[in-house]
């Protein structure tokens, strides 16, 4: 074989070996694993912006015994295991198709109300004790450049950013804390709303930071997500930066690289 074929015919390998990678790759992510940067502080403190996660699409994933390979249309979707209260899922928005993540708190046939700040389930209140404050510096974050959002407003650029901070348990025993901004706030108390067959219903951990299933669709509220829109569920932070950017390593918060989502006391 000539020089020159041998040279092309090992290009086209090359382009092959790419190709292939991309496509596993790419496979991979459609059905195991979606990344997901955090742009926003209505998790906080599970999540914090410029978080870097991946979410395990197989928590709701397909069932192999029904979709070989898990590939097969979604109006043949079988559920590996159902969706738990407590779990943290991204999810896409009912309307805008946005990927949001939130904590879910109920299930179908539930009774989900807020009074006063507290979470009532099934007309019971949600077990909740006080837990000091949650600190952060008052400067902007990630790549939106946000501030945060105070109990202790104003504060000057620079200065301790206070929120009151709670651990909530829920009925299955599932513990994580909870951040207060203000009193009296708009979500603080809401009507009952009552969890459809085959819907959830979702809520931040910074209760008073976070446009969830406690507002309607209508106004620009998440409401109730149909199981179908269900993307993964979030286990573990792979990766944080509190910067603008990931290449800023002087920014990245090495205590957060792996770290479980499953609150510890």
């Amino acid at each position: 074989m000539a020089a020159g074929a041998e040279k092309k015919d090992g290009i086209w390998e090359t382009v092959k070996t790419v190709i292939w990678a991309l496509l596993i790759a790419g496979v991979f992510r459609t059905l195991f694993f979606q990344p997901f940067w955090i742009p926003s502080g209505s998790m906080k403190e599970t999540l914090l912006i410029g978080d870097f996660l991946f979410v395990n699409k197989w928590a709701y994933g397909y069932s192999r015994y029904s979709c070989p390979f898990a590939i097969c249309p979604i109006s043949g979707r079988i559920f590996a295991s159902m969706p738990e209260r407590g779990d943290i899922v991204v999810f896409r928005h009912p309307v805008s198709g946005d990927d949001l993540i939130k904590r879910l708190v109920g299930l179908p046939g539930d009774r989900i109300q807020v009074r006063d700040g507290l979470l009532y389930i099934n007309d019971e209140p949600v077990e909740r004790r006080p837990d000091g404050d949650f600190a952060e510096t008052y400067e902007r974050q990630g790549s939106a450049g946000q501030y945060p959002r105070c109990e202790n407003a104003p504060v000057g650029q620079g200065g301790q950013c206070l929120k009151g901070r709670e651990i909530e348990t829920l009925p299955n025993g599932v513990s994580y804390p909870v951040l207060n901004i203000e009193d009296g706030g708009y979500a603080d108390d809401t009507p009952v709303f009552t969890v459809p067959e085959g819907h959830f219903f979702f809520m931040g951990d910074n209760r008073d930071n976070s446009v969830d299933s406690r507002f309607p669709q209508p106004s620009g509220g998440v409401g109730m997500v149909p199981f179908e829109n269900l993307i993964g569920r979030a286990d573990r932070v792979m990766f944080s930066s509190a910067g603008t950017s990931m290449l800023a390593f002087w920014t990245w918060r090495m205590d957060r690289f792996f770290h479980s989502l499953h609150y510890q006391d």
